[in-house]
């Protein structure tokens, strides 16, 4: 099983790099995590939020590989807890699914991206700074691993 996670956010902070590098490195060998970084769309003054969120849908549709089963992040999506996620990853891999993981920009995921989500996960009601979204999320992904396989670390 192969996940992607197709990221807005270039040259994260050592921290971030190594927080994401810890989780990603203890999942099982059956699940291939890559991240994929888009580079942000251009903002300033005489650019609307728009159209760099467009600029940055173009480059996130592109990184989407054939048929993998779509899930954006999003603060309206519907909250999983991280047995749900274990569910959601332990069917996944039955179903031979690779998924494709959407985190937005500052000003979130353009319409176009939205439309492709077969879910919509919130990680929190919260509004999380991108970068600790990453590793909120590899870590997420680990304890659900650790979960189908019966490993202590969840307990």
């Amino acid at each position: 099983m192969k996940i992607s996670i197709i990221a807005v956010g270039t040259k994260m902070p050592q921290w971030v790099e190594m927080g994401y590098m810890e989780y990603a490195k203890r999942l099982p060998r059956e699940i291939k995590v890559e991240m994929v970084e888009i580079p942000l769309g251009a903002r300033g003054k005489n650019t609307s939020p728009e159209k760099a969120m467009q600029q940055e849908a173009e480059k996130i549709r592109a990184a989407i590989p054939t048929n993998d089963w779509v899930v954006t992040l999003e603060v309206k999506g519907k909250p999983w807890s991280t047995e749900v996620l274990a569910e959601q990853l332990g069917q996944w891999k039955m179903d031979g699914r690779n998924i494709s993981l959407l985190i937005g920009g500052p000003n979130g995921l353009h319409a176009s991206c939205l439309s492709l989500s077969n879910a919509r996960w919130s990680l929190s009601p919260l509004t999380l700074p991108h970068p600790l979204v990453r590793i909120l999320l590899i870590e997420q992904i680990y304890r659900a691993t650790t979960i189908l396989n019966n490993h202590p670390y969840h307990k």
